[in-house]
Parts: structure tokens; C-alpha cells; sequence
């Protein structure tokens, strides 16, 4: 039994296991976490029926998906019509399976992971595309078309942003990107003088628009196409798609933060003493915060039971608190809390953006992703590259 635990490939097995496990509950954390911003915008108080402060509202949803009854249409290609949400989950936990959590805590370590994820993100818009081919649907096709149109505009400006990372870095491994960055004591988001700001802003407009987010999201425009592409799908296999949607959500951002944002590296990583406050302080400070706001809220709970509930989650986020304090387990934890900090505020991003702005028209869409991403993206790389050169020769 202790040979197998000496394999090379067991760790990253129980990491993919465990990542396979946790995404579900990570999609339900970010599901009511924009339950709940959206609401905030709109002056209203969100899911607050089931559980304390409505916090196990998803896991009802997911419940009732689980329940209803898969409906396929009569005159739907049956087995493409079956299969297309899941070539849309597998893509994107793919690419999850390459992003580097810490400098130890990764599934595989490839040595081109950029381009494993950009060749996935390709393949996932085939299920968007077959399911609304295969639904026999107006609606459904003319969103999986509008969704290729999106997807194939959008990718070109989102793998040309990429290619200045990759300048900055010298290569396309997704570890050695970070490795970089730590090594010149700077994110890339701010390196070439700042220059790198505009790559990674367009990196994020491209990524909203590869996953059909508003103000993007016309392939599901339901004032025009019902629902989109999955207008003919319900109870499971439509979650499937909404859970892959988030998904893809953390892949993109993920990209993000290991690209621009450091990865696991703490703000000013070249910067030694500040290495303990931040590496202590903060996650004492997100985790503390949380579970004070926990037993706080505790004694505002008109049922009992959600008393206890929410005071027990305090309780174990302050414990998590007082974990982080321990130098044996801050060691490993602290650049996966960076990391998992850093894709946080993306999410949130995501979230600003719906609740902002309204949905842009179809020849909008196109203008922006054909004239102002791909030349911005484009000259990006030019001046990215000339400067880069110029450090390079004055030794800067």
C-alpha cells in the first residue's frame, strides 16, 4: 500500500479528485454570492428563506434540478442532444486541471498549459453549438450560433492579449509564468512600465465574452431567444450547463491570475518583511472578519436552528482563522490563499459587470470584439515587445 502512495502520479489523482468534488460547491458559493451582490446593487435583500440569511438557497435549486424530469424534444437528435452539456463541463474542468494553485499544489505541471487551455476553451463551443443544433429549435439554434460567431470573434482577441504575457515571461507554462514574476519582483499587470494593463484589461473583456456573461450574453438573450442555446433543456442536464458556465468562469479567471495577478505570489513579493504581516494578517483578516460577521448575524435569526447554523459557521471560520496562525500550516496554505483570493475579486468582476451594464446588440458586439479588441490587442503586442527589447539592451 505505501508504493502507491510514492507514485508520481497519486498526488495529482487526490488533486483532481478533490477539485472534481469541490467545484460544485464552489459554483453553489458563487451562485449565491451573486444572488446576493446583484441584490445589494438593486437595494433589495436577496435569498433569505432557506437557511440562515438564505445561505443554503443553491443547494435547494440544485436539489430541485436533481428532481425535475429530462425532457427531451421529440424531434431532437437524441444522442448529441444528450451529450453536448457534458463536452461543455469537461472543457472547462480541463483546463482547470493545468492552473497551478501554489507551487506545489497543482495536477499537472505542463510545459504549455496556455495552449492546452486555449485549444479546450476551442473545443467547448462545440456543446454550445450541438445543443442548439441537436434541440430542433429556432431559439436554440440561433443561439449556438450566435454563440460560435462570439466565442470564435472574442478567442482571437483573448489569444493575442495572451501572447504578451508569454513575451514577458518567456514561456507558456503556467508555473514557470508565476516563477517569473516572483523572480523580477513584479506582477506582469504592471510591468513594461504599466504597459501590461492594457493586454490584461482586454484579456478580461475577451474572457466575459467567451463565457457568455452579461453584457455579453447574447447567445441566451432572453428577451430575443427565449433562452439561447439550451432553451430546450431543463432539470439536470440544464444545470449541467449553468454549472459549466461558472466553471469556465474559474478557469478564465484562474488564467488571469496566474498570467497578470502573480498567481499564488502575495502583493509585492519582492518586498521580504512584508512577507509575515501579509502572509498572517490577511487571511487573519478576510477569515476573522467573516466569522465575526457570522455570530453576528446569528443573533438576527428568527428560528433557532438558524441561530445555531450561522453561529457554527462563525465558529469554523474563525477556527480556519486560528489555523492560518500556525506557521505549519501557513507555510503551504498562505499561496493558495493568495490565489484563491485573487480569483475571488475576478468573480466579483464578473458579477459588477451584470449588474451594471445592459446588454450590448448583436452589430455592437461584433464592432467592439472586430474593431477596438483585436487592433488594441494587436498594438498591445508591438509596443509590449518594443519596450521589453529596449529594457533588455539598457539592462533595465
Amino acid at each position: 500500500m505505501s508504493t502507491v502512495f510514492t507514485q508520481p502520479w497519486f498526488i495529482p489523482l487526490v488533486t483532481g479528485i478533490i477539485i472534481i468534488a469541490l467545484a460544485p460547491l464552489a459554483v453553489a458559493f458563487t451562485v449565491l454570492l451573486e444572488r446576493k451582490v446583484l441584490a445589494d446593487m438593486q437595494a433589495r435583500l436577496g435569498p433569505m428563506r432557506v437557511g440562515p440569511n438564505g445561505v443554503l438557497q443553491t443547494l435547494a435549486d440544485a436539489v430541485k434540478l436533481l428532481l425535475k424530469e429530462d425532457i427531451v424534444p421529440k424531434d431532437a437528435n437524441q444522442w448529441i442532444f444528450r451529450f453536448a452539456p457534458a463536452i461543455s463541463f469537461f472543457t472547462g474542468a480541463t483546463c482547470l486541471t493545468v492552473v497551478p494553485f501554489s507551487d506545489t499544489i497543482k495536477v499537472a505541471d505542463v510545459n504549455v498549459g496556455l495552449l492546452v487551455i486555449s485549444a479546450m476553451s476551442a473545443v467547448g463551443i462545440l456543446g454550445l453549438i450541438l445543443g442548439g443544433w441537436s434541440s430542433n429549435s429556432h431559439y436554440s439554434l440561433l443561439g449556438g450560433l450566435r454563440s460560435a460567431a462570439q466565442l470564435v470573434s472574442y478567442e482571437v482577441a483573448l489569444g493575442l492579449a495572451l501572447m504578451s504575457g508569454v513575451m514577458c515571461a518567456g514561456t507558456l507554462s503556467l508555473t514557470g509564468i508565476v516563477r517569473a514574476q516572483q523572480a523580477q519582483g513584479v506582477w506582469f499587470a504592471f510591468d513594461n512600465y504599466g504597459l501590461m494593463l492594457v493586454p490584461m484589461v482586454i484579456y478580461f473583456i475577451s474572457s466575459v465574452a467567451e463565457t457568455n456573461r452579461a453584457p455579453f450574453d447574447l447567445p441566451e438573450a432572453e428577451s430575443e431567444l427565449v433562452a439561447g442555446y439550451h432553451t430546450e433543456y431543463s432539470g439536470f442536464r440544464w444545470g449541467i450547463y449553468m454549472l459549466s458556465e461558472y466553471i469556465n468562469m474559474f478557469a478564465v479567471g484562474s488564467v488571469l491570475v496566474t498570467l497578470f495577478w502573480g498567481g499564488w505570489l502575495r502583493p509585492f513579493p519582492s518586498v521580504s518583511w512584508l512577507a509575515v504581516p501579509m502572509n498572517y494578517g490577511m487571511p487573519l483578516l478576510v477569515f476573522g472578519g467573516t466569522g465575526l460577521g457570522c455570530l453576528y448575524l446569528s443573533r438576527r435569526q428568527p428560528i433557532q436552528g438558524y441561530t445555531i447554523g450561522m453561529a457554527g459557521l462563525g465558529v469554523a471560520f474563525l477556527g480556519v482563522a486560528a489555523l492560518f496562525m500556525v506557521p505549519a500550516v501557513n507555510a503551504p496554505s498562505a499561496p493558495v490563499f493568495w490565489w484563491a483570493l485573487k480569483l475571488f475579486m475576478v468573480l466579483y468582476l464578473f458579477i459588477w459587470l451584470r449588474g451594471t451594464f445592459p446588454r450590448y446588440r448583436y452589430d455592437q458586439l461584433m464592432n467592439i470584439g472586430w474593431k477596438i479588441m483585436i487592433p488594441t490587442a494587436l498594438g498591445s503586442i508591438f509596443v509590449n515587445a518594443v519596450v521589453g527589447m529596449a529594457r533588455q539592451t539598457l539592462g533595465k
